[in-house]
Parts: structure tokens; C-alpha cells; sequence
């Protein structure tokens, strides 16, 4: 058996890095960054359960689907990098709100890393999750 470390680094070379960015015609970015960044908002789009405590957020979906998150870099009303604890390192999901001052309109841009052969899956559970977010918070 290889060692753990050999391992790691083979699953690393596997992860993709994808970024998808959702246009939010009329939304405010101080709503954006509710939904993003707070258990409360993240709870209204993302997972049916999500608490905080310190820089750990967890997730929880359904009954048994438990993961935790931890902070690894944030700036406020702009961006938010979690990286989940049972990923190997270097991968994170990360939540940017850009705006652009010409048309006055903000978007979302998802970073996230995916085993290549489920890229496409990630990407629809991402325009999904958006979908609810767009929903749940009238954008």
C-alpha cells in the first residue's frame, strides 16, 4: 500500500479548479454578503443547518450529512474562502461579490475544486444552490 502522503498528492493532481460567476441584476451587495458569510444566511441557501463557531462553520443537509468548514481567509462585503476540513489542502470553495460600477449591478463568483470526471455535476449543484439563493432572498 502507498503511503499516505502518496496519496494525497495524487488526489491533489485530480482536483480541478472551477470558477462560475452569477450575475445579480438589482441586488444589494450588503444581501449578498449576508447570504454568503453569516450560519443564518448560508442556512437559507446552501444547507439545512449551518452553525459557527469561531472560524469553523458546519453544514449539515438532511439528517446525516454532516461537513465542517473552516475560514481560511475573508475581507468583508467582498469575499469569503472556507476550506473543508476532510479535503486535502490547497482546495476551498470561495464566495466573491464583485460590483460594477458602470452598471451599478453586482455578481457572484464561485471558486471551487472538483475531481474532473464530476465537473459538470459541480456545476449544476452550484446553479442550483444559486437558484435557491436567488429565491430564498427575492434577487
Amino acid at each position: 500500500m502507498p503511503p499516505v502522503t502518496a496519496i494525497a498528492k495524487f488526489q491533489t493532481m485530480t482536483k480541478k479548479k472551477i470558477q462560475i460567476e452569477y450575475p445579480f441584476h438589482s441586488a444589494s451587495g450588503n444581501i449578498l454578503w449576508i447570504a454568503i458569510s453569516t450560519p443564518s444566511g448560508l442556512q437559507r441557501w446552501f444547507a439545512d443547518n449551518v452553525s459557527k463557531s469561531d472560524k469553523i462553520y458546519t453544514f449539515t443537509w438532511g439528517k446525516t450529512e454532516v461537513r465542517t468548514a473552516e475560514i481560511i481567509n475573508t475581507r468583508s462585503e467582498s469575499f469569503i474562502r472556507f476550506h473543508w476540513t476532510d479535503e486535502e489542502p490547497k482546495t476551498y470553495f470561495e464566495l466573491k461579490i464583485h460590483f460594477n460600477e458602470l452598471t451599478n449591478e453586482h455578481s457572484l463568483e464561485i471558486t471551487d475544486f472538483t475531481d474532473e470526471d464530476e465537473e459538470e455535476d459541480a456545476i449544476n449543484l452550484w446553479n442550483s444552490q444559486i437558484e435557491v439563493l436567488r429565491r430564498s432572498f427575492g434577487l
